[in-house]
């Protein structure tokens, strides 16, 4: 990558602040950025690196207003991490992927692969029969596809991925190495003598486009239909899915995040990191979860914040929050007015 400010700056339709002609190799972040390198200040908190930055160049939002003198070039633009996503992706998309059918591969019969110049299938991945594998896919060494499944055009696999059979799995999804997608449910029914007996999962497992499942995820088979994840869905790396849950569109899951079976998330929910989800329950369009929260019911108000175990209304566990850290002193206090109530009651008997 050798590239000047401005031919940077007319992919992106930003406005130069500074030397136009000046070469940009690469990205970089912000506190390390060095000579030739891209950087991009998206948040407020990091400010004071924009001052020293060897950056070359730095994009910074429409309305970015310096405090100090600046040695980089600034482009300015609308939204500064979408259009560092989109220069990524650009750089990303140069880069040689690996094409062709490795031979040490496996395809069982049956199977349809609508095999183009972009096409990647690699060494020691499994496909088996009855399979239907689209334009444009990349399913990397060591992949297992169960029988009867589907993948879209342009979706990748990457190394270790395991999809069990009957599985749907829509366009340009991103499959990260050691997810699972359609393992068994966690379906069993006590029986008198205190063992459990296993229900059968029969159902499967529905990504529709633009899903990312992240390393070491697992989204569990239904017991009878499907465990769906719409559009756009974002799921981190080490997330439990249970059966019969749906996902609603471009929401997003932060790790160690676990959800039980049959709950209903809706559309662009915020689940953060370790927040755990009781089943058969719902969540209302836009709701925002905070880290560690556990959410044991419904939640029907959209947009609505929450957080703490049992989860509540954000504000209101802060308050509670702020309450407990004093909640020693406020012990203390009514101790030591407790005492006073009983010496004053003590000297009026007397």
């Amino acid at each position: 990558m050798n590239i000047p400010v401005s031919q940077i700056a007319q992919l992106i339709n930003a406005k130069i602040d500074g030397d136009p002609t000046i070469i940009i190799n690469g990205f970089a972040p912000i506190d390390s950025a060095g000579q030739g390198s891209i950087t991009f200040l998206s948040n407020d908190k990091y400010e004071h690196f924009i001052y020293e930055s060897k950056a070359s160049a730095v994009l910074v939002s429409d309305d970015f207003a310096p405090k100090n003198t600046i040695t980089p070039v600034l482009l300015r633009v609308k939204d500064v991490y979408t259009t560092l996503s989109f220069l990524l992706d650009l750089m990303n998309s140069q880069n040689n992927h690996p094409k062709g059918i490795e031979p040490q591969s496996f395809v069982g019969e049956g199977t349809l692969i609508e095999e183009d110049e972009n096409t990647y299938i690699g060494a020691f991945s499994y496909i088996s029969s009855n399979c239907k594998i689209g334009k444009n896919v990349k399913i990397y060494p060591q992949v297992f596809i169960g029988e009867g499944c589907s993948i879209g055009e342009g979706t990748i696999l990457y190394s270790g991925a395991k999809v069990y059979k009957n599985c749907v799995i829509g366009q340009k999804c991103i499959i990260h190495s050691g997810a699972i997608i359609g393992s068994d449910g966690f379906g069993f029914a006590p029986q008198p003598d205190g063992s459990y007996q296993k229900i059968p999962q029969t159902g499967n497992v529905v990504l529709k486009d633009f899903v990312e499942v992240g390393a070491n995820t697992t989204i569990d088979r239904a017991t009878i239909q499907s465990t769906i994840i719409n559009n756009g869905v974002k799921l981190d790396n080490l997330i439990q899915i249970a059966h019969n849950v749906e996902v609603g569109q471009n929401t997003v899951i932060a790790a160690q995040a676990g959800i039980a079976g049959s709950t209903k998330i809706g559309q662009n929910n915020v689940i953060g990191g370790q927040v755990g989800i009781v089943g058969h329950i719902q969540l209302a369009d836009g709701v925002q979860v905070g880290a560690q929260s556990g959410v044991a019911k419904s939640i029907e108000e959209p947009k609505s914040k929450w957080f703490g175990s049992p989860a509540m209304e954000a504000k209101k566990a802060m308050r509670l929050n702020a309450i407990l850290k004093n909640l020693e002193q406020f012990t203390i206090k009514i101790n030591f007015l407790d005492k006073k109530i009983k010496d004053l009651s003590n000297q009026n008997e007397h």
